[in-house]
């Protein structure tokens, strides 16, 4: 009869630990809960989780169902709820990358205006943030960038989608942006004439002027050119600018009491 040794039982020692290990990695691997679910599950459950405003946790199903619903209307109906989730969960530019590559897959697609829709409104923000009653700051003040990616998109739907449900809605925004747009000029000609550069003021404000109608900031941008033609001396142009100013707006406030106060923000329109 043989024996074995201490250390000839090593290997199989070492052989038994590994095979453990195995064993153990194998029963933490994850699965996919979803595995056998079918696509309107799928679907189900994201909508429940995204209604529950667990958008973390919707995105991801959507992102399943693309796949598993390829070539569907349901794959499609994922995509756009899933920029919808992108949307709400802060992931802006995400959402917008969504909304690009489902336009560009499904030009024609009856829900085309839908998603310029949300593109418009992921590019609309009038949420000043937490500390916006710290700063009095207001839209007119910020980049304009988002703003006049908005105004496109939002264009695009009611020139192509007259008749959209969403057009309406679409159109009181490109609205408020033209308003924001003309009173970030009219913002950046009085910050120059506050620090003295009154020709940049007259510019500014003539852009104002010669880019939008019809706006309320256009009343500031006249008094703001009267203020800085008289600063320079120039009288007749200050004169001539009043008389557009008093003829526009016989009662102007502006003559009267000067620029409005902060606490009174111009854009507040809803």
């Amino acid at each position: 009869m043989t024996y074995r040794t201490g250390l000839s039982a090593v290997p199989s020692l070492v052989a038994l630990c590994a095979a453990g290990f195995l064993l153990a990695g194998c029963s933490t691997t994850k699965t996919d809960p979803t595995a056998n679910w079918s696509p309107n599950k799928i679907y189900s459950e994201a909508k429940e989780e995204a209604d529950g405003g667990s958008f973390d946790k919707a995105i991801p199903l959507f992102e399943k169902l693309e796949g598993r619903a390829a070539g569907t209307p349901l794959a499609q109906q994922a995509q756009l709820d899933k920029a919808y989730a992108q949307y709400r969960a802060g992931d802006k530019a995400q959402a917008l990358a969504t909304l690009d590559r489902f336009m560009k897959l499904h030009p024609a697609s009856p829900a085309i205006d839908y998603a310029l829709y949300l593109k418009g409104t992921v590019n609309f923000n009038d949420d000043l943030g937490m500390f916006a009653w710290l700063t009095r700051q207001d839209l007119s003040e910020r980049d304009q960038k988002a703003a006049k990616e908005s105004f496109e998109a939002f264009r695009e739907l009611v020139t192509r989608f007259p008749d959209s449900r969403y057009a309406n809605d679409a159109r009181q925004r490109m609205n408020y942006i033209v308003n924001s747009l003309a009173q970030y000029e009219v913002h950046v000609a009085r910050y120059y004439y506050k620090r003295g550069a009154y020709l940049a003021a007259i510019n500014r404000a003539q852009i104002a002027l010669s880019d939008y109608r019809e706006v309320p900031a256009l009343e500031e941008a006249l008094y703001i050119m009267v203020l800085s033609y008289d600063a320079l001396g120039m009288n007749d142009l200050r004169d001539d600018a009043k008389r557009v100013l008093t003829t526009n707006y016989p009662q102007s406030r502006y003559l009267a009491q000067g620029f409005k106060p902060k606490d009174d923000p111009w854009w507040k329109m809803w």
